[in-house]
């Protein structure tokens, strides 16, 4: 902010756009506002809400600049969040102005909450005292305040009641601060009993509570009671008088965390995401900043709350792409939070069963600690893993469950147990085609087929969303009842079930389910209760959850995330199915986990079989050495997307003429994306790989500085270190 003399008013304003800078505005007479204050600013004929930000204004007249409008009686944004802004734009190669904007997503939040009408007897005594005014009166005469609904529920009346004594005069109306959206938690509730691996892990990360920054990696198998040990260090900051985040990959986890954590502090952490209202949304928002909310759980976009406080960061299932944002602003959560940790100067945890190969290596080189929970609480049994060879054991006719699978799940639920059939595939079939003519159902504005989801009678484009509903006919030809669906889906997969089980109960779990997240919720609730003998569901399921009837699971295709060109496929197959077979026996029953597979020599399955984790992860970072991809070199995406297909091809060839020369960088394409349309969208890539100290964003700043800038349709996107490669 300039102090100078001669304009000793004028402040920088960070907007909510593209701009690489703040704006300068002045203030008006009696209006202060310092670095990290919230304002309204004019932008154009519209007004925004900005954020005062650090350092010196533009070199303009005073007496050409617009006034601010307004200053928000909200806290400031503190120096770490601004700081932690300005790094994550220079990373990410965003404007400033766009990363701000995720710290400004509950403008309703910058003004104080309305105080609640609430009521305090003032005593007194009615003209006619019934079991009901004897009831209300006893619970208001010792002076504390009262809403009038609450008044009422507590003493078991209706609320004329109250407003009877309310009119005679025997209560006064006062003013009441808002209810919090989460009680405060003790640390001291519920103490749990650990095991001794346990114990030492716990010890471990709450002595890093207050010692300054550390990142530590929390390495335990499935089922090892990771969240318990990590709670230990929520419960160490929270005695420090620090508030805490901790991040979750799914909304739909938040469901089983919360009551662990309640479980644990007698109370709720408050929530954060996408699908929370948009009032409750400002109310947490408010409250974080006020610091009267001192634990969040959230997804990734938690980490751009306004922490008064912060002194923790716990990252469960560190390893989850859905940390990835691919959308305006590219980042990975998880790397984010290990840098506002560093800002910040606290600890940070990263929870996982199958740490990704970044964090596994910066583990091995002393970058972070580590700490491993090798065994089960209670010493539970791992489940006896085995891959069913598809070309010795093929399914019948029309089906795609092998005899051998289906001979487990007929065992298990005659047992009573549970049985989970996982495939990470969405809807009935992947394809639908026209047996007459060949016509295959695209999407009319992707590059990808339609995927049928017979529960709903329609055809869904997984990309962008178009749906239509599914013909009789096939449109490019008019024969009827030729429409043939090509491989399976969940929805498919629980049709075979039912047919080959019609007495069991099967439950289908996907992130599409109709009823969202409530759904979801109780769905995996019924599941945990024991309310279905058998479970068909996409990654969804191996995601954290704790079903205690679970005996066996079943992987329909192992082989599915295998056939593409990412160079991180092994690694996530391996997680995935690591994660999902680790669903069974987590209560201490014998259990199974099927691997039915094309594959079974592949080095991943092998690796899961044996259940020799260390040698997948051994051969998996050697092979990241040799090619220098991450975490030994470096790489990003230049994603080039238009209207025209020629419009998107010209410009991102001519932004691959403009890259500047480099011993150690190289720079790959333009290629058409292999998803080429989307939305309507042509798109084409470049890869640029360099060494892993090389200067990639100096790089990337100088090639988009030389090259022409978008024009027209022409969007640019830059994505570092890239989770998708489509």
């Amino acid at each position: 902010m300039n102090e100078d003399s001669a304009s000793p008013r004028v402040v920088p304003v960070l907007v909510p756009t593209p701009a690489e800078r703040p704006y300068s505005y002045i203030l008006p007479d009696g209006m202060t506002a310092g670095a990290g204050t919230i304002v309204r600013v004019p932008l154009g004929p519209r007004e925004v809400a900005g954020i005062v930000w650090d350092g010196e204004t533009d070199m303009v007249d005073p007496g050409k600049l617009r006034p601010v409008s307004q200053v928000f009686d909200c806290p400031p944004l503190g120096e770490d969040a601004r700081r932690f802004v300005d790094w994550v734009a220079g990373w990410t190669l965003s404007a400033p102005g766009m990363v701000a904007r995720m710290f400004l997503r509950a403008p309703a939040a910058f003004d104080p909450e309305p105080m609640l009408e609430g009521l305090r007897f003032c005593g007194g005594a009615p003209d006619r005292v019934t079991d009901a005014r004897k009831r209300v009166l006893e619970l208001a005469r010792d002076g504390m305040a009262w809403t009038r609904s609450g008044l009422a529920h507590a003493a078991g009346v209706s609320s004329t009641v109250v407003d009877g004594l309310v009119a005679q005069g025997l209560f006064e109306k006062v003013a009441i601060p808002p209810r919090p959206v989460a009680a405060a938690p003790d640390p001291g509730y519920a103490r749990p009993s650990l095991s001794r691996d346990q114990e030492a892990a716990a010890r471990t990360l709450r002595e890093k509570v207050g010692a300054g920054f550390s990142v530590t990696l929390l390495d335990g198998v499935t089922g090892s009671g990771k969240t318990e040990v990590y709670l230990e260090a929520v419960a160490a900051a929270l005695e420090a008088g620090r508030q805490v985040l901790v991040l979750v990959p799914e909304i739909a986890l938040t469901a089983a965390f919360l009551e662990r954590f309640q479980d644990r502090f007698g109370a709720k952490p408050a929530e954060w995401h996408s699908d929370l209202s948009p009032r409750m949304r400002e109310r947490v928002w408010r409250q974080v900043a006020e610091g009267r909310v001192r634990v969040v759980a959230g997804a990734r976009s938690a980490l751009f709350l306004p922490f008064r406080e912060l002194g923790l960061i716990a990252v469960d299932e560190e390893h989850d792409p859905a940390y990835k944002q691919e959308d305006r602003v590219f980042y990975n959560a998880r790397d984010m939070a290990v840098v506002r940790g560093r800002i910040g100067g606290f600890p940070v945890v990263l929870a996982s069963a199958t740490p990704s190969v970044e964090t596994r290596v910066n583990a091995m080189q002393g970058r972070y600690g580590r700490v491993v929970l090798p065994a089960r609480y209670a010493e539970a049994a791992m489940p006896d893993l085995h891959a069913v060879d598809m070309r010795r054991h093929p399914p019948a006719r029309g089906g795609f469950l092998s005899p051998v699978l289906l001979g487990e799940v007929e065992k298990t639920v005659a047992r009573k147990e549970q049985a989970l059939l996982f495939l990470n595939r969405r809807g009935y079939a992947p394809l639908t085609l026209c047996r007459a003519c060949g016509h295959r159902f695209q999407c009319p504005d992707c590059s990808g087929w339609l995927v049928e989801h017979r529960f709903r009678g329609q055809l869904v484009c997984h990309h962008c969303g178009h749906r239509e509903a599914k013909p009789e006919a096939c449109p490019a030809c008019g024969t009827l009842d030729h429409l043939v669906a090509c491989g399976p889906g969940v929805e498919r997969i629980a049709e075979e079930v039912a047919a080959r089980f019609p007495d069991a109960r099967v439950i289908v779990l996907s992130s599409d389910l109709a009823g969202g997240v409530k759904r979801l919720r109780l769905e995996l609730q019924a599941i945990a209760d024991g309310e279905a003998d058998i479970v068909v569901g996409t990654q969804l399921v191996a995601k954290g959850h704790n079903f205690p009837s679970m005996t066996l699971v079943g992987v329909v295709d192992a082989d599915i995330g295998l056939a593409n060109g990412d160079p991180r496929a092994a690694e996530r197959t391996f997680q995935l199915l690591s994660q999902v077979t680790g669903r069974a026996g987590r209560t201490g029953r014998k259990s199974l986990g099927l691997i039915q597979t094309y594959q079974p020599d592949h080095p991943v399955m092998r690796a899961i079989v044996s259940g020799d984790a260390e040698a997948f992860y051994e051969q998996e970072i050697a092979a990241r050495e040799r090619a220098r991809l991450p975490p030994f070199g470096r790489l990003a995406a230049i994603i080039v997307s238009a209207a025209g297909r020629a419009e998107a091809e010209g410009h991102a060839r001519a932004l691959r003429r403009a890259a500047p020369q480099a011993a150690d960088i190289l720079v790959l394409g333009p290629a058409e994306a292999p998803l080429a349309l989307v939305a309507g969208r042509h798109r084409f890539r470049l890869l640029v790989h360099g060494e892993r100290g090389s200067g990639l964003q100096t790089f990337l700043r100088a090639l988009l500085k030389a090259g022409p800038p978008p024009r027209g349709s022409v969007r640019v996107q830059v994505d570092i270190d890239p989770q998708s490669f489509v």
